[in-house]
């Protein structure tokens, strides 16, 4: 049985990905539940770059549609889920998540492990995360080479060290696809873990990235954020890239609206 079938809870479809409308403390509800019952599972969270991801890549569009819970990271698919009549409850970023299903963790028991990042970073994220969640156990942590997963050793030692830890919860910050398509490997091994496929949280959480302040993050503007912080390497990805995919989405939606509105006033004039 999938844990689909046991949180009993609906799924929305947004720009063509089907996404859970969970609030981020039903996420951590249904992820504690399920370690205690030795369930695991894969947490994406897509955003607008994934999704237009999702939309040239059938393999990596997959991936999404192959994890137990997908919530939305990105302002715009939240706006979307409203224009279309669906709303999902929130915006869920995997940044929020390393520190909630942290907390969760250090109350109930249970051990973390962190993925990703460049050296040492891993450690000072851990020690962060211990300092704000006295009696958290951080099982270990690791920043394998760039290219890792290329060979079969540095795919082997990241095995070998993740089993040899044997956390409930693993976040891997490797960005997306790459990490998810980790996840999908990895998950074999520890089949009662929870993997989260994180992105940069493991560099916020250890403090050598700055998040947006939270008005920007509510208001929809942390991509702005990021790309004043690192314009070189953000601009052509959020300005050409994403920054269409996400108007033309909301066009769409807005447009699928009007269209439901002035249906609904047809049926009513007859």
């Amino acid at each position: 049985m999938t844990s689909h079938a046991l949180i009993g809870r609906s799924r929305v479809v947004v720009a063509g990905l089907a996404m859970d409308a969970l609030t981020e403390d039903e996420v951590v509800r249904h992820v504690v539940a399920a370690v205690r019952r030795g369930e695991g599972g894969h947490v994406v969270t897509p955003n607008v770059d994934i999704c237009r991801a999702c939309a040239r890549d059938p393999e990596v569009r997959a991936i999404v549609a192959g994890a137990d819970l997908a919530v939305p990271d990105g302002m715009p698919l939240v706006w979307a889920s409203r224009l279309l009549g669906t709303p999902v409850p929130a915006r869920i970023t995997g940044a929020d998540l390393i520190w909630s299903l942290s907390e969760a963790a250090a109350a109930n028991g249970l051990s973390i492990y962190l993925l990703g990042g460049p050296p040492g970073i891993p450690c000072k994220a851990a020690e962060a995360l211990r300092a704000r969640f006295p009696g958290l156990r951080v099982a270990g942590g690791a920043a394998p080479p760039y290219g890792f997963e290329k060979s079969a050793e540095g795919l082997a030692a990241v095995r070998q060290a993740l089993v040899h830890a044997d956390p409930d919860v693993v976040f891997v910050g490797l960005g997306f696809p790459k990490q998810d398509r980790l996840i999908g490997v990895l998950r074999a091994e520890l089949p009662g873990a929870w993997f989260v496929g994180c992105g940069g949280a493991i560099s916020f959480a250890a403090g050598v990235v700055r998040r947006a302040p939270r008005w920007m993050q509510r208001a929809g503007l942390e991509w702005l954020f990021r790309l004043c912080a690192e314009p070189g390497r953000l601009a052509r990805r959020y300005l050409v890239d994403d920054l269409p995919f996400a108007l033309g989405l909301l066009a769409m939606c807005l447009v699928k609206r009007l269209l439901r509105r002035w249906r609904s006033s047809r049926r009513g004039v007859h």
